[in-house]
């Protein structure tokens, strides 16, 4: 069985500086803490974008410092509010695909793991342009009868939030025309949300979750405004078998308290 660790949108920016009132550079600091307190064995951890808030330096320079506590491989994608430029000056080993996206490949046991890149630069929405389809095609040919799980930034449908459904991925249904059918793709992971949502699209199953700092709130009726809540932040813990894909969502920062079983009660 594979482990792997899944975050999403961190939001840093210059460590210190307050944002939506949290600290989100706190909030990474001790989400790393308790991957390396409880998960030391994971594989590896992709990070669905949205790294900074601004795409400030200073933010993807902090971001690197905590990355590198890490004991394993990790890969941090492009969302809608970071620039690729700066990224790479903390980053020059980044995932680069020919075009110069931030897209890759990682092979985890029997499965293959698929980075996107759906930066659509000075949009809030997202974009996976020919050239990127181009290379999504030659992934998915390649990987032949590997499992594939995909990572994105702007999920490529509707989640039922009218507020965040205009900014998902401009072009979902060239992205579908390319990955819809495909009998090699097991699973779909994205951000830009944050929110815990699960389900499935086209037949392929997907999860996302709440970012590290601020929270989109469960409002089914808002069109024009996107709100920040300060539900608590969560990572994704993610085991992986021949049959079956397990997320499991952890609130790290909750402290509630533990209570031991009843000597006379038995079970849930």
């Amino acid at each position: 069985m594979e482990k792997f660790i899944h975050i999403t949108d961190t939001h840093l920016v210059t460590p210190g500086e307050p944002l939506y009132g949290l600290d989100p550079y706190a909030r990474l600091v001790a989400c790393v803490d308790d991957i390396l307190e409880n998960h030391t064995d994971a594989q590896c951890c992709v990070i669905t974008g949205d790294l900074t808030h601004r795409g400030e330096a200073t933010g993807y320079a902090a971001l690197r410092e905590q990355l590198d506590r890490l004991p394993f491989p990790v890969f941090p994608l492009m969302g809608n509010h970071d620039l690729r430029s700066a990224f790479t000056g903390s980053f020059p080993e980044r995932l680069r695909d020919e075009d110069g996206f931030v897209q890759g490949r990682f092979d985890l046991g029997d499965g293959t793991l698929l980075m996107l890149d759906t930066l659509d630069e000075g949009q809030h929405g997202g974009l996976y342009c020919e050239s990127r389809l181009a290379w999504l095609a030659r992934q998915l040919d390649e990987a032949g009868d590997r499992p594939v799980y995909l990572f994105m930034h702007h999920p490529p449908f509707d989640i039922g939030i009218p507020s965040l459904d205009h900014l998902g991925l401009a072009n979902p249904e060239a992205f579908l025309k390319c990955v819809g059918g495909r009998k090699n793709v097991r699973h779909l992971f994205f951000g830009h949300v944050h929110r815990p949502v699960c389900g499935s699209w086209h037949g392929i199953p997907y999860s996302t979750m709440r970012g590290l700092n601020h929270q989109v709130p469960f409002d089914m009726h808002t069109v024009d405004l996107v709100r920040q809540s300060h539900e608590p932040p969560a990572y994704a813990v993610v085991l992986l078998a021949d049959d079956q894909v397990t997320v499991r969502f952890h609130d790290y920062l909750d402290k509630s308290a533990l209570v031991d079983e009843d000597a006379g009660m038995r079970g849930m």
